[in-house]
């Protein structure tokens, strides 16, 4: 009757190739021989980037190795900084729009500010009278407009009406004046009741409804 092959308990079978020490030249790994440059420096790592003195540093998230956008490493590739495309729509004017409603309006600032603008109505009409005044006068509009009346309204026993008497330059600077302080008074009384009115309206309607846009 045959015997059995008798077994080695010391030989073992092993279908893994010898590995070669890290950092050896010729070592492979499956029958397979790497590339040249796909070791790394020192301790397997890739050796630093250093630029020169005075050279711009790349932006972050800039391609700074020697692997090609999509492709494999390329082994002794000169390491320069990637431009990289430019953004979609860089450099084009874009424009936000907001809608916001103006639901109240505060009726001491409304006060506030209608009181300067109708101040400085009230200056403008008063130099505006009194430049136009001034300017007639030079121009002898008066004195024709005297000389007239004087004629037509004159007689024998008295010299005619005197128109100056009327629009005299001081008294067309106190009419003036006085247009000037009423103008100011009504228009702060109406602007700050125009504030509780549109206040009041603007609680049922919501407010007066604005469109705003910004360009960058």
């Amino acid at each position: 009757m045959p015997q059995p092959p008798a077994e080695h308990p010391a030989a073992s079978t092993s279908l893994m190739p010898p590995v070669g020490a890290a950092g050896q030249s010729g070592a492979t790994y499956g029958g397979q021989t790497p590339a040249p440059g796909a070791q790394g420096g020192a301790g397997g790592f890739s050796q630093p980037t250093t630029y020169a003195k005075g050279q711009p540093t790349p932006a972050r998230g800039t391609r700074t190795g020697n692997t090609p956008p999509g492709g494999t490493p390329v082994p002794g590739a000169a390491r320069r900084p990637g431009t990289g495309a430019p953004a979609a729509g860089a450099g084009l004017g874009r424009t936000r729009k907001a809608r916001l409603r103006v639901t109240k309006v505060d009726p001491w600032s409304v006060m506030k500010v209608s009181f300067l603008l109708s101040l400085a109505v009230g200056i403008i009409i008063i130099v505006a009278a009194a430049v136009l005044w001034m300017t007639l006068d030079s121009l002898g509009v008066f004195d024709s407009l005297s000389k007239t009346l004087k004629d037509v309204t004159g007689s024998d026993s008295n010299g005619g009406i005197n128109i100056m008497d009327y629009i005299g330059f001081g008294k067309v600077m106190t009419f003036t004046s006085l247009i000037a302080v009423v103008d100011v008074v009504l228009l702060t009384a109406l602007s700050t009741l125009s504030a509780f009115i549109y206040n009041a309206a603007a609680g049922f309607t919501g407010g007066v409804e604005l469109t705003l846009a910004e360009e960058d």
